[in-house]
Parts: C-alpha cells; sequence; structure tokens
C-alpha cells in the first residue's frame, strides 16, 4: 500500500513538474518581472515613446502593471548600475534601459549577472562585448527621417512657387550661391544624430535640390530653453523649415511662436506628435514603434529564451518598426501622397536612404575611411565597429572594420542595430 501511495505521489510531482515547464516554455506571464531604466520620465517625449511602447506590448501579452518596475530620471553614470542592481534584487530577470549613455553601466552589470538578460536600446557594443546576456537595440529611424524630410521639401517647394520664399522676397534665406537654407536642432554630433540630420537632409534636397542646411548643436538630449533658442537662431539666420533630433518640445514651440510674429517657419518633430505644441507650425514627426521591439523581446523572455534574443535588432517600416505621426494642417497639398509613395519604395528597396549618387563629399572624414570618385560620389566607406575610449584612442572592444557601401548606397544598421552613419556631406554646415 504504501509503494502504491508513492508511485502516485512520484506521479503526481512528475506531472506538475512537467506541467510548470511547459506552462513556462509556453508562455506563463505570472513570474516575469521586468526592469526598466529610463533616462527621463512621461513628460519627455523620447521617453515617453518608450514608455508607451513597453505598456503596449505588455498589454497585448497579458504582462500586468505590477510585473514591470520603473526607474525614471537616472542618469549616466553609476546611478545606472545602482538602479540595475536594486531591480536584480526585486526579481527582474530581464532589464532594459533607453539611453546610449546607460551602456556603459548596463555591461557592468551583466557581467556580475549572468543569469540576468541586460538590454540597452541604442546601444552599439553589445556583439562585440563577449557577453551573452548582454544585447542592443534600435530602429531603422533614419527611413522615417528621410520621410519627414519629403514632408518638410514639399512645404518648403510649395513657398518657393508661391513666391513667399524667393532670393528676392526672403534675401536672407538664400546664401550666397542661390541655395535655400533649412535648419536642424542637434543633440550631440554622435552617428546616430549625423545618421538622421543626413536622412531627412536628403529626403528634403529629393523635393528642393538646391537646399543646404545648418546644424546647431545643444549638447543636450533634453533641454527645452536650448533648443528653442537653436531654433530661433537658425530661423534668425534665415531658415525656414526647422528639423530636430532632440527630445523637447523646444523647437517646435519656438517655430509656432515665431510663425505667429511674421516669420516664415515650420516645424518637423521627433519622438510624438507635435501638432498639440505647434498646431501652425508642425508639419511632421518621425517615430521609433518600439511596442514592435519589446514584444518581440517580452515574448522571448516569457518563453525563457531572453538570452537568445540576437545581440543587434534594428527594425525599419518592413517590420512597423518606424513611423511617421498624421500631417499638420500646413502640409503642401499632395504630401500625404507623397509620403505613402515614398514609404512604399523604401519597403520595395527602390529608394535606399543613403544612396551615393545622391549626394557628395569634399570634407575630410574622421570617424570613417571614405573614398569618393571625381564628381564626389562615396564608392567605399569603411567603418571600424570597435567601442573605442576616446580620451586614450584605445578600443575597449574590438570590432571588425567593415565595407558599408552596398551595392550603390550606405548600408546603416544591418552591422549593428545603432546607427553608424558620420559621413559630413557637402551642403550641411555643423555650428
Amino acid at each position: 500500500m504504501f509503494k502504491k501511495i508513492s508511485a502516485l505521489l512520484l506521479a503526481a510531482v512528475m506531472l506538475l513538474t512537467v506541467c510548470a515547464v511547459f506552462t513556462s516554455c509556453s508562455g506563463d506571464t505570472s513570474s516575469l518581472k521586468i526592469g526598466v531604466i529610463l533616462i527621463g520620465d512621461e513628460t519627455e517625449g523620447y521617453t515617453k515613446a518608450h514608455m508607451d511602447g513597453i505598456k503596449g506590448a505588455a498589454k497585448e501579452l497579458g504582462i500586468k502593471d505590477s510585473q514591470i518596475i520603473w526607474k525614471y530620471n537616472t542618469l549616466e553614470n553609476s546611478a545606472c548600475l545602482d538602479a540595475a542592481t536594486d531591480l536584480i534584487g526585486q526579481g527582474c530577470s530581464l532589464i532594459v534601459s533607453n539611453s546610449y549613455g546607460h551602456q556603459t553601466y548596463m555591461v557592468q552589470a551583466a557581467a556580475d549577472y549572468p543569469d540576468i538578460t541586460f538590454v540597452s536600446m541604442t546601444g552599439d557594443f553589445a556583439a562585440i562585448s563577449g557577453l551573452d546576456n548582454f544585447k542592443n537595440g534600435f530602429t531603422k529611424v533614419f527611413q522615417s527621417r528621410y520621410v519627414s524630410g519629403v514632408v518638410g521639401g514639399m512645404k518648403l517647394k510649395q513657398l518657393m512657387d508661391d513666391g513667399i520664399v524667393t532670393p528676392e522676397t526672403t534675401p536672407g534665406s538664400f546664401d550666397e550661391n542661390g541655395n535655400v537654407k533649412v535648419g536642424y536642432v542637434g543633440a550631440f554630433n554622435y552617428a546616430e544624430v549625423v545618421s538622421g540630420y543626413t536622412a531627412f537632409f536628403l529626403g528634403l534636397r529629393s523635393v528642393v535640390e538646391n537646399a543646404v542646411m545648418e546644424v546647431n548643436y545643444t549638447n543636450s538630449w533634453f533641454d527645452i530653453d536650448k533648443e528653442a533658442a537653436a531654433a530661433e537662431a537658425l530661423v534668425a539666420n534665415g531658415c525656414v523649415i526647422i528639423g530636430q533630433h532632440a527630445d523637447s518640445t523646444g523647437a517646435p514651440a519656438a517655430c509656432e511662436r515665431m510663425l505667429g510674429d511674421g516669420k516664415i517657419c515650420y516645424s518637423v518633430g521627433y519622438n510624438i506628435d507635435m501638432r498639440e505644441t505647434a498646431p501652425n507650425a508642425a508639419l511632421i514627426s518621425p517615430t521609433n514603434t518600439w511596442s514592435v521591439f519589446y514584444k518581440d523581446l517580452f515574448q522571448k523572455a516569457l518563453d525563457g529564451k531572453a538570452s537568445e534574443q540576437p545581440a543587434d535588432v534594428a527594425k525599419g517600416f518592413d517590420e512597423d518598426g518606424v513611423a511617421v505621426t498624421e500631417l499638420g494642417t500646413s502640409c503642401a497639398p499632395g504630401t500625404a501622397e507623397k509620403v505613402e509613395e515614398v514609404i512604399a519604395a523604401i519597403k520595395a528597396g527602390t529608394l535606399k536612404v543613403f544612396d551615393t549618387s545622391t549626394f557628395t563629399v569634399s570634407a575630410e572624414q574622421g570617424t570613417c575611411t571614405v573614398e569618393t570618385d571625381a564628381e564626389g560620389h562615396v564608392t567605399s566607406c569603411k567603418v571600424d565597429l570597435s567601442f573605442m575610449d576616446w580620451t586614450t584612442m584605445t578600443p575597449v572592444y574590438v570590432g571588425e572594420v567593415v565595407e558599408c557601401i552596398v551595392d550603390g548606397a550606405f548600408s546603416e544598421s544591418t552591422f549593428r542595430s545603432a546607427p553608424y552613419f558620420s559621413i559630413r556631406i557637402d551642403g550641411i554646415i555643423e555650428k
């Protein structure tokens, strides 16, 4: 009798074990805890976009609010490491950070806790770190920036065709060679920003060939006053369309105010729909659809396969990883149809954002090795994917040197997820 009961108990235990394993492997949401380290909070557009993406993905997968632990306004210093350590103590098996400067501290935590998966969004050295539990992720936002540039170009062309912006009516909006000026508010001179503003400019110049662009840096990802001041300076210098790669509403708000004062200036934002901030000046914003990335990542975690997340993931229009917001009321006629056409061409591969036939290079390049033909078109661009300590000019992690010109275009966010286009093309001036 005792043997029979023991056998039954053993069978029951085995059945429960099998069921537990099966439930875990089939996506049980009850035990997963996710830690999120954020550079800002919901008041800052970039962070809000991440928060919305995480919440949207969690809702789709049945992950409860109580299973996500948030760390807001985390500086890019040892505070990030402290936050990661605290999240581990609270039982998180997956920890995500959303700012490039967090990466150095996330990798420290990953080295100390090999059973926890760490994902540093917008980071760039996971694949060469030697750690299987450290990952990077980004989007191909250069694609949506190109589209936003086309929208800016359509508006600029309308203003020129209507005689509102001409060398006679607005002489300050043209340089000595007769090129019309546009502006861009950039955070830092990182490849991420250079890639983005170049994509925006190429999109705009696909509509208005004689455009030139001035970039003003704020040296901050989020500073409403500096971004507003940068936009004001660009407009004072004659720039008509103002793009941005900075995270506040400062530039669009400044454009709205200046437009109300009679100046000619329109805004292309970033991250969020800027129409509430700038109902008359806002044209469009390129955005990242972070929920697509987070849904894939969280599903792997639910399946017990978070460690199988690729070291680099970048999603573009093909995977709905990027998008553009609804058009503003000031957009030129025909813009909606043009946007659909351009997005379809990017998806089809017939339009390549960094097509080398669309730009020339004459300036010396500092961070990549570029070769050009007699006309200045890039024929070769070799990029070292090593992660460098720029203070000592020595590699922290050694990566490959890759040829990035593929089939007549610079191949962005394919050799790693984070952008590495840092070519300074003709027609753009950095301030």
